[in-house]
């Protein structure tokens, strides 16, 4: 099943906590009020963190997070 981030999304940072938790899309609503560039400032730092791990497909990213250290009591 698919999954869209959204809600609280303002910076790269929210939306890669996002990704890596399983969405596949990502909304920016709100933020962009307080700043019309959210949006592209958010693609640009996705961008920026996919070349600066050596990634070449975001869907890399799409649910990575190791969640093996967790445990459920």
């Amino acid at each position: 099943i698919p999954v869209v981030g959204l809600g609280g999304i303002f910076s790269t940072d929210d939306a890669l906590e996002f990704i890596v938790v399983g969405a596949s899309a990502i909304q920016v609503g709100t933020a962009n009020f307080v700043n019309p560039r959210t949006s592209i400032e958010v693609i640009t730092g996705i961008e920026n963190y996919l070349k600066d791990h050596k990634m070449n497909n975001i869907q890399d990213l799409v649910g990575s997070l190791d969640t093996s250290a967790f445990s459920i009591l």
